[in-house]
This record gives C-alpha cells, sequence and structure tokens, in this order.
C-alpha cells in the first residue's frame, strides 16, 4: 500500500516539474516559420496572445504583454499596448493608435511622439467644428494616427475607387482591354445628374473605349459613367463582394448612383470608415496592387490626374514636390439643411521617399460647401506639414 502511494506521489511530482520545465509560451510565427533571432531575442506569444521576447536559450527576458512588437533594431523594438491586425494578401498589418519604443529589458524608452503630436493637433482641430468628421493616415505602411478612424461615414464618389478595382478585376477575367468598347444606351444617361460625358455626347446611344469611361467616373466624378461601369461589372454587390474577398469588410457599396439620386438617404448605406479606405489607398499604391493589371495601371495614373477637389486635400500640396493621387466626394444637403458628406482620400508620395495614405471625411457639415472643403485642405496642411522632413 505504502508503495503504491509513493509511486502516485512520485507520478504527480514528476508531471509537476515536466510542467514547470515546458515553456508557458509559442515562439511567434513570422514567414511560415519561426520568429528570427534580432540582437539575441526572438518574439514568443503567451496564452493570452500576449506577445513578449526569449533569448536563444529559451529563457523569458521580456515576459508576454504587448499586443504588437516589432522585432529589435539598434536596442529597440517599437511595440504597443493596443490595436488591431488587418490582411494585407498574404501578410499581416498591425494598427495601433499608439506606439512606443522598449529597451532589452523591456523598459519603454520613448514613445513615438512626432505621430501623437500630429493626432493631438487633428483631435484639437476636429473638436472645433461643427460637423462629423473622420480622418486616418497610414505612414510608410507602419503608422497610423486617426480621428473617429473607425465610424462609418458616407463615401460619395469615393466610392468610385474600390468600384474602379472591381472593373479592373472583372476586367482581367473576361479578357476586357482598356481600348475594348462598351455600348451606353441613352436611357442610361440621366440629365439631372452630374455628368460631363452626357454633357459631351448627348443623350443618345454610343459605345465608347473603356479607358474613357473610367476616365470619367474617376478623373471627373461622372455618375453616368460610374453606373455604366456597374452595369459592366454586374452591380454594386460586384463591388462589395471584391471589397469584403479583399479584407475591407469596413467598406459597404450597396446603390448606384441614380439609386442615391432617387433616394438621398441611400448615400449614407455607401459608407466606409476613414482607416478602411485609407488602408486600399496604402495597398494600392504604397504595395503596388495597381500593377496586378493594365487596367490597375491605368486607374492609378488616372487619380494621379484627378480633376475634382483641389481645394481639398491637394490644396497645401500645391507649391511643393509631393505628388497625390485622390478621389473625391460631394453630397448635397439633407432634410436638416447640412451637406451630407464632403470628402478626400488618396495617396501622398512625397519627395524624401517616405508616403502616407490619408482619408478625411466629413459627414452633415453646417457649413457651405467652400468652408468644408477648406477643413479637408487644413488637416492636409496639418498632416503634411508634420511629415514633409
Amino acid at each position: 500500500m505504502k508503495k503504491t502511494i509513493y509511486s502516485i506521489l512520485s507520478a504527480i511530482c514528476l508531471l509537476y516539474l515536466i510542467g514547470c520545465s515546458t515553456p508557458k509560451y509559442s515562439i511567434f510565427r513570422y514567414d511560415n516559420g519561426d520568429d528570427y533571432f534580432r540582437e539575441g531575442l526572438h518574439r514568443i506569444v503567451g496564452k493570452d496572445c500576449k506577445i513578449g521576447f526569449a533569448d536563444e536559450k529559451g529563457n523569458v527576458v521580456i515576459s508576454p504583454r504587448f499586443a504588437f512588437v516589432f522585432p529589435f533594431e539598434n536596442g529597440l523594438a517599437k511595440a504597443t499596448h493596443e490595436g488591431h491586425q488587418v490582411a494585407e494578401g498574404e501578410h499581416w498589418q498591425w494598427i495601433s493608435p499608439e506606439w512606443f519604443y522598449i529597451d532589452h529589458k523591456g523598459n519603454i524608452i520613448r514613445n513615438d511622439h512626432r505621430y501623437s503630436q500630429i493626432e493631438e493637433r487633428l483631435k484639437t482641430y476636429v473638436a472645433a467644428q461643427d460637423t462629423r468628421i473622420g480622418v486616418a493616415v497610414i505612414i510608410d505602411g507602419k503608422d497610423t494616427v486617426s480621428v473617429n478612424g473607425n465610424r462609418d461615414f458616407p463615401m460619395l464618389s469615393v466610392y468610385k475607387f474600390p468600384q474602379a478595382l472591381a472593373v479592373a478585376d472583372y476586367c482581367m477575367k473576361k479578357g476586357i482591354t482598356l481600348s475594348d468598347t462598351i455600348g451606353i444606351q441613352a436611357k442610361e444617361i440621366k440629365e439631372d445628374t452630374w455628368s460631363p460625358m452626357r454633357n459631351k455626347y448627348g443623350v443618345s446611344d454610343l459605345r465608347l473605349p473603356l479607358s474613357e469611361i473610367l476616365e470619367y467616373s474617376l478623373q471627373q466624378s461622372d455618375n453616368n459613367a460610374c453606373d455604366v461601369l456597374f452595369r459592366l461589372i454586374g452591380g454594386p454587390q460586384v463591388s462589395d463582394s471584391l471589397m469584403k474577398a479583399s479584407g475591407y469588410g469596413d467598406i459597404t457599396i450597396g446603390s448606384t448612383e441614380d439609386e442615391m439620386h432617387r433616394d438621398p438617404y441611400l448615400c449614407y448605406q455607401n459608407r466606409a470608415t476613414p482607416i478602411a479606405m485609407a488602408r486600399l489607398f496604402d495597398k494600392f499604391y504604397r504595395l503596388e496592387m495597381r500593377h496586378d493589371s493594365p487596367v490597375h495601371e491605368a486607374v492609378g495614373a488616372m487619380m494621379m490626374l484627378c480633376g475634382t477637389g483641389d481645394n481639398r486635400l491637394p490644396a497645401p500640396l500645391a507649391a511643393t514636390d509631393a505628388v497625390i493621387a485622390h478621389k473625391t466626394g460631394t453630397g448635397g444637403r439633407n432634410t436638416q439643411g447640412r451637406i451630407v458628406g464632403i470628402n478626400d482620400a488618396g495617396y501622398v508620395f512625397l519627395p524624401n521617399g517616405r508616403g502616407y495614405a490619408i482619408a478625411v471625411f466629413i459627414a452633415d457639415s453646417a457649413y457651405d460647401m467652400a468652408r468644408t472643403e477648406k477643413i479637408i485642405a487644413d488637416i492636409s496642411k496639418i498632416v503634411y506639414q508634420s511629415l514633409e522632413n
């Protein structure tokens, strides 16, 4: 009996020792394998999914307590306590409102004050306006600054950018080229909407190259051209499905321009968060999604020559060497007498080789068009001046 009890106790002690000697963490996965050692440390993941560091002997050096943390470089690692991750093709991008740097002992050495100051300036400016404003800036694909960045806003004609991506995707699958002509029936050319295409060709049956229809939609924000493209690919739901499948669940496309014109409150159905739209521009230009096909290339070039919204995001850049590709959105007034939305989103290439995606959405503005556009220009100026050097 005593021998049996002794055997049981021995087994329990053995299991306890095994448990104590087994690392209570897993190695962070990177590039389909274990995280690399940098400066003698690699990342580990605790049971609560927090990230820390261990040395080459498996000893925990910095306990897992960060939401996200990058490898060490020159004695520092960039980390954060909060944020979320978003899919970017085969990889993930970490988004956080506040990053800081830690040393090899896990001590916070310094905050990323430069970007925190941008956010504080934007918050102060936005709070002083009598309108609903959302801002998101993704800097060099690594750092995110936002104010109301995860809230929904009506996209208005900014949605012609994700629509154009759906057109490019459709054309790749169907073998349609930019020079192929698309038939347009007279009944598709509405007379009571913004349409430079109608002003040029009148209301009649015609055929135009795909490239020209895209130019009208993206560069001049032509509503009739937009709806022709929707008809070509199979409707707004095709664009919406592509966004969802590509990891942009916060971009929702549900109505055509004609449907929004007949029921203005549908403008609020075509919605996006500023962060989602900034992410899309970041992927398209910085990660070079624009090179996926000739139609993607054309879309990218067209938005570099956008003919609307010079008083918005491009305004403070006009006298600089910065280059912007962007898409605007403009709405009418709702039943409360406020402008449904004035928007601009795009990507800025800085002369120093850096770049940033930016989305500024303004909804239910109590101001007139000029004053609301100036808000976007002011926000653009705050961001540009903070990043130009």
